[in-house]
């Protein structure tokens, strides 16, 4: 499985992509003693300028990585409260250009209010928009890269070119129904971190994690995956601790969303804060 940090090297020509990738925000919270936190928003929820606010606020807060939802009106895989706030960014008008120009401004934010950027997105809108000039268009407002909860690698070619061509992290799905050839293609073709799905089903925050999650990462490590983070399900403090055990990163999403949505910038900062104390406590 290739990676993002250090330098990248294409016909000769050195680029480095350090300074955006999600996989260094990773490893440093590895080299601190800690798993980390991964956080996701919508872009333009609740307005395209308050997404912005609120998750630099939310990095102020703790967050390490930020996943930046592309709005989809079809979100398959997505639970009520995301899919809420997805449908009232789209009635708001936010179309890719706008979740571009969202991660320019996350990117160029001050010193303790940005971390990587990836924007997590169904494929199709990619599809239309054109895989190559996503990935250029990407890569040019700073992106670390982007996560295809519907794409596999055997049908991500393109893709595989184009992040390729443009430095950027590529993030693909696995679950607990993935088979060892599954896991073992996707470690293959993840670069950055690879994404477990800790339950089956749609997104939203859940009671428990799944127990299933713990053998997952470790599944997919032994597939050959360098960072697994696990989503679908984390939402409070305690869940982050058991989770940042044993996984590289915890992500975080209906929990968030449902504080903004509900309690505004001051009730993210309260969730965020405690689920950072949570992953702060993970590898005590």
């Amino acid at each position: 499985m290739s990676t993002t940090t250090g330098t990248t090297t294409t016909a000769g020509t050195a680029t480095t992509t350090t300074g955006r990738a999600s996989a260094t925000a990773i490893d440093a919270a590895r080299a601190a003693g800690r798993s980390a936190l991964v956080g996701y928003l919508p872009a333009g929820f609740p307005d395209r300028a308050g997404c912005v606010d609120a998750l630099r606020a939310s990095v102020a807060a703790g967050l390490d990585v930020i996943e930046l939802g592309l709005p989809y009106s079809d979100p398959v895989m997505d639970g009520p409260v995301i899919q809420a706030a997805a449908e009232t960014s789209l009635r708001g008008g936010t179309r890719i250009r706008h979740v571009l120009e969202s991660v320019e401004q996350l990117t160029s934010a001050p010193d303790g209010e940005r971390a990587p950027v990836l924007v997590m997105s169904y494929w199709a809108p990619v599809l239309r928009y054109g895989v190559e000039a996503f990935a250029r268009d990407l890569a040019s407002a700073g992106g670390a890269g982007l996560i295809t909860p519907d794409l596999v690698p055997d049908e991500a070619g393109e893709w595989l070119a184009a992040s390729d061509a443009h430095h950027l992290e590529r993030v693909f799905l696995v679950a607990p129904s993935s088979t060892p050839a599954r896991l073992a293609s996707t470690a293959a073709a993840c670069r950055g971190w690879t994404y477990a799905a800790s339950t089956m089903g749609v997104t939203g925050a859940r009671a428990s994690v799944g127990a299933a999650a713990e053998g997952l990462v470790a599944a997919s490590r032994a597939a050959g995956a360098e960072r697994v983070c696990v989503g679908l399900g984390v939402s409070t403090g305690e869940q982050a601790a058991e989770v940042g055990a044993y996984a590289d990163g915890v992500i975080v999403g209906s929990a968030l969303v449902r504080a903004l949505s509900e309690e505004g910038v001051p009730g993210l900062e309260r969730v965020v804060r405690d689920l950072a104390a949570g992953v702060a406590g993970s590898r005590a």
